[in-house]
């Protein structure tokens, strides 16, 4: 985390050559450490002479690697997590780091831990029950409510499913093809993919072929609400990694897809060639410099703080900041404006984010609004009401919806 890589990628890349059961084990040590960090650290702390403070960050990390395995894993004996734990410290810093290590876990072990308790109010003790940053937790407690805010945060700490979606298969093939080889499925909430408990996509049958790809629900439905009229051309913003390009591409009948990052596009024309439709076209392109003239239907799935992913990344709710939020909010305000002139007349334009946050929704829309008067919001009649805010925005929710939170808007332009 602290290299700045994408939990999903840093992990990936780190047990790639284990077997299976030992990558399922890692990234359950990896995630349910970043999950329970707040919790992991209460029962350390105290354990600690000098203070939690005074620990190096990598020592903390195998610290909190150890204490979890301890609190939370009862098939992995107390003397192995103590032991693995010795030897990591022991390779990152010599005998006196392993020495230290060794007292706080063996003490640790000893200990019959609790629950964390504060002396503060409702958030501050959520934040630390369920391992969130205070200042966000204390949003969704005033946003939410108490108890859905309790519950989003429960969401956050859960280990979602594998979810695959149709792509050069239709779902009923794709299905029948899984089961066949042994693999169980089930439709996901909102018949929105296939959920199986498998963890490794590049093993299932028809992962070569492009029969599907991996994504969430929520950005599935994001497909449906966006409602594409067939043969459109369109424009994709900021693309990567190609979830939304594949499935808009077999609708439209060319897909523009832009992304800014060379390594991001990579990745992304990776995804296309393997199950796109072959109306996709991947360029290196800055949002903020449309590469086109006009288009019929532009997507600007733009940065955010990706709130809405936490439970799927649970590494970014430490990274995230207010200051971030601010900042990312006026990145997309100008992302909307730029790529507005692209949209022809009656031309639509789908803003649609990953977060939760006000300010990267709804209210980015009605400044939007506000301030271009020639678009107005769309009406949406292909997904069901329940996923629809007042405004008739996409607005799904960790929470209601079991799946990754998102947000969507149409917005059609008149003249």
């Amino acid at each position: 985390m602290r290299s700045g890589k994408a939990f999903d990628v840093a992990l990936d890349s780190s047990v790639a050559s284990l077997a299976e059961p030992d990558r399922r084990l890692a990234h359950e040590l990896a995630a349910g450490v970043l999950r329970q960090r707040s919790v992991l650290d209460f029962h350390l702390a105290p354990l600690v002479r000098h203070g939690w403070s005074s620990v190096a960050p990598e020592l903390q990390d195998i610290l909190r690697l150890g204490a979890y395995q301890l609190t939370s894993l009862d098939r992995v004996p107390s003397h192995a997590a103590v032991d693995t734990s010795v030897e990591l410290a022991k390779g990152n810093g010599g005998a006196r780091p392993a020495a230290f290590v060794n007292a706080v876990l063996r003490r640790l072990a000893g200990t019959e831990t609790r629950a964390p308790t504060l002396a503060g109010d409702d958030a501050e003790r959520l934040a630390a029950e369920h391992s969130h940053p205070v200042w966000l937790v204390r949003r969704w407690v005033d946003f939410f409510g108490l108890d859905a805010a309790e519950r989003l945060l429960c969401w956050n700490n859960t280990r979602p499913r594998l979810v695959l979606q149709p792509a050069r298969r239709d779902s009923e093939s794709l299905a029948e093809r899984l089961r066949a080889a042994g693999i169980e499925v089930e439709p996901a909430p909102y018949r929105a993919g296939l959920v199986t408990a498998l963890t490794r996509p590049s093993d299932l049958p028809g992962f070569g072929e492009g029969d599907f790809i991996v994504q969430d629900p929520a950005q599935a439905l994001l497909g449906r609400f966006a409602d594409l009229p067939p043969g459109a051309l369109v424009y994709d913003a900021c693309a990567a990694p190609g979830g939304k390009t594949i499935a808009l591409g077999r609708r439209a009948k060319t897909v523009v897809a832009g992304e800014l990052s060379r390594a991001r596009a990579r990745r992304l024309a990776e995804n296309v060639r393997r199950a796109g439709s072959g109306g996709e076209q991947v360029i290196v392109a800055d949002a903020r410099r449309p590469p086109l003239r006009q288009a019929e239907v532009v997507l600007l799935d733009a940065p955010c703080l990706g709130t809405g992913t936490f439970a799927r990344h649970p590494d970014a709710r430490w990274r995230v900041t207010p200051e971030a939020l601010e900042s990312l909010a006026r990145v997309q305000s100008e992302l909307l404006d730029r790529t507005a002139a692209l949209v022809g007349p009656k031309g639509l334009l789908v803003y649609s984010t990953c977060s939760l946050e006000p300010e990267e929704n709804r209210a980015q829309v009605q400044r939007f609004l506000a301030g271009h008067r020639e678009f107005s919001r769309e009406p949406a009649t292909a997904v069901p009401p329940e996923l629809l805010s007042p405004e008739g925005d996409l607005m799904v929710l960790p929470h209601q919806h079991g799946m990754d939170g998102a947000f969507g808007a149409r917005l059609r332009r008149s003249s």
